[in-house]
């Protein structure tokens, strides 16, 4: 997990970082084991590189979900936290979390999350807030891969909310939404306890996000849904992922028209 904008001096000197990431230093090289061809997402319209992604008409030609009727489904806010949360450090509290019978969601920024396993794009080099750690881990027991995962952040509970009471866990499956994209990540990371909106690389880069950890994502615009007690396993399992959010996201707009 990390957090945006700690003071605004940081926050200014994270806008004026150059776009370009650099080679990862000695420590931060990725896995040996692991092939590195480059980051690879795949969605409902195939598999893609990590830097770019498809628009709706893809998605609708591939049989996807579309994104205007994720967004009519959750128009209006049945709000399930105590508070609302803040998008980022020192920013006011205006995000509630939201709930229907067969999901929770929340609409907010993004920050890009690049903790997990150091790679050529996340690393103590290219983000000042790297983590070598995650929340959740994969099947093997190593840390999640934020350059190759696409995955959401989830606030730790609190009495503000306790996202496992309303059966959101790691591994969970989430709808992200961003102007006429729909991807499909998991829960992979937990983060502030007063603090919403975050994704890692990956998610980003597939909606067509600045996936750049120093000065990328996006100040608003992204809802998130997290459908309530699904679960992809093992959590790395990318194409399962897409699977279940495309079955359940059906399930979820169809749920508005009734029996």
């Amino acid at each position: 997990m990390r957090v945006q904008s700690l003071t605004l001096a940081a926050a200014s000197v994270a806008l004026l970082a150059p776009a370009a990431l650099p080679a990862a230093a000695d420590a931060d090289r990725p896995d040996p084991a692991r092939p590195d061809p480059g980051p690879v997402v795949r969605d409902a319209g195939g598999v893609r590189d990590a830097g770019g992604a498809g628009d709706e008409r893809e998605a609708r030609d591939a049989g996807g979900v579309r994104a205007a009727d994720l967004l009519a489904r959750v128009e209006e806010c049945d709000q399930i936290s105590k508070g609302r949360y803040r998008t980022d450090a020192g920013a006011p509290e205006t995000v509630p979390v939201c709930g229907t019978e067969d999901a929770v969601f929340w609409k907010a920024d993004m920050d890009i999350d690049c903790d997990g396993r150091p790679g050529l794009l996340c690393n103590r080099r290219t983000d000042p807030y790297f983590s070598d750690t995650t929340a959740f881990t994969q099947s093997d027991g190593r840390y999640l891969d934020a350059e190759r995962l696409p995955y959401i952040v989830v606030p730790v509970p609190s009495r503000r909310w306790d996202h496992g009471a309303h059966g959101v866990r790691g591994g969970s499956v989430a709808a992200v939404v961003y102007e006429d994209r729909v991807r499909y990540a998991v829960v992979g990371d937990r983060g502030p306890h007063d603090i919403i909106g975050e994704a890692s690389y990956a998610a980003a880069a597939a909606l067509g996000i600045r996936p750049d950890p120093r000065g990328g994502g996006t100040d608003s615009g992204v809802t998130y849904i997290v459908f309530k007690d699904s679960r992809v396993s093992p959590i790395e399992d990318v194409a399962a992922a897409v699977a279940t959010g495309e079955r359940l996201a059906r399930k979820f707009i169809a749920a508005a028209d009734g029996p």
